[in-house]
């Protein structure tokens, strides 16, 4: 049987090479000048294809798909201004080590900068935020020229999707016609293969490691964004035995065992001043991405660890705390297992167990203060979390909503997501819904502000929105950050920073066929969960707007942490 396809080669090639890496799912955003690609692709079996019209919203859909799918997510746009709305995701991924194949239409070089429409500077548009990139021409279909191509097709996925992941740009340039379709041709591909190594120290390395390990008493892992993994779950949990060691995490890190501290801020802020030298830590071992939490970027900074380990491929020499002494590129899971075989002789300091005792006496006066706390952003955070389905994934979008949700214990059962590479507002939605689309048989939650809700509504413009989404969107009139956070001055706050706005989402979801549902109390909120998490194979996914604009959430936030103080 003949096959049909676009009669650009190098387009063709891009699309084989794509599959060959393990592109196995491709967003479109519809164009002219892409055409090619779109004809290739779409010709292809093995290669699912979604169509979201809006590009920023079409690469943070594939940032969630490629999050829950661990493997690459390719995205295709046309020429202009189309790619630059790419930017944000892309940054994103970049940060976050998320591999997006970013493949753009360009025009002939000869016509940039001469007045032909949608014609920008496309070459290496994304430099400061990729792990490669690389411009072609449909002109030359040489045999030397297609083994350019080839060679830096082979560079840009063995860079982009090996130990240090993170998204990659071709950038095609193309006359016309567009629309031509002929034969496939067959191409013998040549992929690079690169072989995982475990981390081998040659005996002065061991000597020096294991010097600094045994003489440290007060040693803290503090593990920052990831997906789950199993396999360092069960490492640290042995490393944990040791009380000299405390490990510390985020609901992000998605690492749950009641030996660890989870809640960074509402711990740290038990501690005294006085205590405050006593709990920092001499070995500082770093494991994952992003933290969210301010306060233990402020603690480290200024109670400076003797030594920093910082473990995993990604950014190496990454200085977050000032004090980086170690970077290991290997394997998180291989280098705790490592560090346990250093547990020869037991540790007689209690350093893990005094932050674990702090932990627990915080969590004994919280318990009280929940039961009396009143209707306003934290109770309605408490409720919701309370009420999340087993096995379910939860999406936090940035600014306010991510620092609650750090508030309360992570539940074992449940993925926690967030943007938290560029900690931007722009997509949470659209990856939360790229996330939906892929995990079908899971509850997707995501947990909104408004300004984050309002600012990516054409999340919803397209035609995978799942029936297993579930929307909370936190109306407190503006962005509300702006009144916890210190610096904004009472004369600019209201107006400039928070930004009252008083709309409501309910003739937008009207608009996009959202089940629409409304909250003005915990008892609303409460009634109406059953509805909301009803799930109809065929039905519509669905938002709770939950309303606390008139509420002073400043000040039962500061109450809460005035409870935790030691």
């Amino acid at each position: 049987m003949i096959m049909r396809t676009s009669n650009k080669i190098g387009v063709q090639l891009i699309v084989e090479h794509c599959f060959a890496n393990g592109v196995k799912h491709v967003v479109f955003s519809p164009g002219s000048r892409n055409a090619p690609f779109i004809i290739a692709f779409d010709r292809h079996e093995g290669i699912e294809k979604t169509i979201v019209h809006d590009e920023r919203s079409a690469a943070f859909f594939a940032l969630g798909m490629a999050q829950q799918l661990n493997e690459p997510v390719a995205i295709v746009c046309t020429s202009g201004s189309a790619l630059l709305n790419y930017y944000p995701a892309i940054a994103e991924a970049y940060y976050q080590c998320v591999p997006l194949v970013v493949i753009t239409a360009d025009r002939p070089n000869e016509w940039v900068d001469q007045g032909d429409g949608q014609t920008i500077v496309q070459t290496d548009v994304f430099k400061n935020h990729i792990c490669f990139s690389a411009s072609f021409s449909d002109r030359d279909e040489s045999s030397e020229y297609l083994w350019f191509m080839e060679r830096e097709l082979s560079k840009g996925f063995g860079l982009g999707n090996f130990d240090w992941k993170g998204p990659i740009h071709f950038n095609m340039a193309m006359s016309e016609p567009l629309y031509i379709e002929n034969e496939k041709r067959a191409f013998q591909l040549k992929t690079i293969q690169k072989l995982e190594s475990s981390l081998a120290l040659n005996s002065s390395q061991a000597y020096e490691l294991k010097g600094i390990w045994k003489n440290a008493t007060k040693k803290m892992i503090l593990c920052g964004q990831m997906p789950q993994d199993k396999a360092l779950l069960e490492a640290l949990k042995v490393l944990s035995n040791d009380t000299s060691v405390l490990v510390l995490v985020e609901n992000t890190s998605n690492l749950v065992h009641h030996s660890f501290v989870h809640c960074i801020d509402r711990t740290l802020n038990a501690i005294t001043n006085e205590e405050l030298e006593a709990f920092a830590p001499d070995l500082l071992i770093t494991i994952g991405g992003a933290i969210v939490s301010k306060k233990i970027k402020n603690f480290l900074r200024k109670y400076k660890p003797n030594h920093h380990w910082k473990i995993g491929y990604n950014f190496p020499f990454m200085d977050t705390y000032q004090s980086l002494t170690h970077s290991f590129e290997t394997n998180s899971s291989s280098f705790i297992t490592l560090i346990n075989n250093f547990n020869t002789e037991r540790n007689v300091s209690m350093f893990g167990s005094k932050w674990k005792q702090k932990d627990f006496e915080v969590q004994n006066k919280l318990s009280e203060f929940y039961d009396e706390l009143p209707y306003c952003d934290l109770k309605v955070f408490e409720t919701v979390m309370d009420y999340l389905p087993e096995m379910s994934h939860l999406h936090m979008a940035n600014s306010s909503v991510v620092r609650y949700c750090q508030l309360f214990d992570p539940i074992p059962s449940i993925q926690y997501w967030s943007n938290r590479g560029t900690s931007g507002i722009d997509g949470s939605t659209s990856t939360a819904a790229g996330a939906a689309f892929i995990k079908k048989d899971d509850w997707n939650v995501l947990i909104t502000g408004d300004v984050s809700f309002f600012y990516d509504s054409n999340a919803f413009w397209n035609n995978y929105i799942m029936p297993n989404l579930r929307v909370f969107l936190i109306n407190n009139d503006g962005g509300g950050i702006f009144k916890i956070i210190p610096g904004p001055s009472s004369t600019h706050q209201e107006k400039y920073f928070v930004a009252p706005h008083g709309f409501s989402a309910e003739k937008l979801c009207e608009a996009f066929k959202l089940d629409y549902f409304k909250a003005d109390s915990i008892l609303d909120i409460e009634s109406q969960m059953e509805a909301f998490y009803t799930f109809e194979e065929k039905g519509r996914a669905k938002v709770m707007e939950v309303f606390t604009g008139d509420i002073n959430n400043a000040q039962f936030l500061d109450d809460f942490f005035k409870i935790c103080v030691g």
